[in-house]
């Protein structure tokens, strides 16, 4: 499903598919006075809650150490990595910053995808 979503005058059309949100488009909100704006869709949206997801994780969890979106990702399910591989690069207020292999071990499951935006925290993947 696609939502827009406005915060601090941006608007953000978001598309939520398996529990994970993307952002697909921003664009600056126009000016429109609170008793004119119309809901995008009658569903709620509610936010996944940071400890189910930490619940469905099978492995050790690699989270993100500041916000940022997505711009690679390095591995795949099963891949066997070594500690200081790259795994993502993440922008972060224009700068890309390289996501690296706390130890060895092998990715068991990726939980961003290329694109995907992430706050601080969030978890990317899981290693075993």
């Amino acid at each position: 499903m696609k939502y827009i979503v406005t915060i601090n005058g941006k608007n953000y059309e978001v598309e939520v598919e398996k529990g994970q949100a993307n952002i697909v488009k921003t664009t600056q909100a126009a000016v429109v006075p609170v008793q004119e704006v119309v809901p995008v869709s009658a569903a709620p949206v509610t936010p996944a809650a940071p400890a189910a997801q930490a619940n469905t994780v099978a492995g050790e969890p690699l989270k993100s150490p500041l916000p940022g979106t997505i711009l690679a990702v390095n591995v795949q399910p099963g891949a066997s990595v070594k500690k200081g591989d790259v795994l993502f690069i993440l922008e972060a207020m224009k700068m890309e910053t390289e996501i690296k292999a706390p130890r060895d071990g092998v990715v068991s499951q990726i939980i961003v995808a290329k694109g995907a935006s992430v706050s601080t925290g969030d978890i990317l993947l899981a290693l075993q």
